[in-house]
């Protein structure tokens, strides 16, 4: 477990920025935090890290977002589903070509893959956050070392 403070919200995004430069297709990032923690801010930094140059917002509502850049990134929100990610196909973007983004992934432990990287973003002041990462695999504990550097 790393853990690691921001102190604005483009400090949030420069982090999930390098992030994205260093991933490859098949990874899967959870975030989880309270509403307004800075899981939307967290991917539109990811999004320009892999090139993406529409605007990346909230899938609230739709379920999942995709988007293209250097890889496709597949940002879902799952806080409406019911139990699994079978309602969307989870499977499949997760053994995909991209890269996928699953906030509110507690909701939905079951479907998730045993290897990725958890990120909860807390909330701590006004504009700080607490960005902790939990890389589950070898792979992925690298590669977060890498980011944190």
């Amino acid at each position: 477990m790393y853990t690691l403070i921001t102190h604005s919200a483009a400090e949030t995004q420069a982090v999930a920025e390098k992030l994205a430069t260093l991933v490859k297709a098949g990874t899967v990032i959870t975030l989880d935090g309270d509403l307004g923690a800075g899981k939307t801010t967290f991917t539109q930094g990811f999004g320009k890290g892999l090139g993406v140059t529409r605007n990346v917002n909230s899938p609230t509502f739709t379920i999942m977002k995709q988007y293209q850049g250097r890889l496709p990134l597949y940002h879902m929100d799952v806080y409406r589903l019911e139990d699994t990610g079978d309602d969307i196909g989870l499977e499949e973007y997760i053994n995909g070509d991209g890269v996928a983004i699953v906030e509110w992934s507690n909701l939905i432990e079951s479907s998730l893959p045993t290897e990725r990287i958890a990120i909860t973003i807390e909330r701590i002041g006004d504009e700080e956050r607490q960005l902790t990462f939990v890389p589950v695999g070898d792979t992925y504990d690298a590669l977060v070392k890498e980011v944190l550097a």
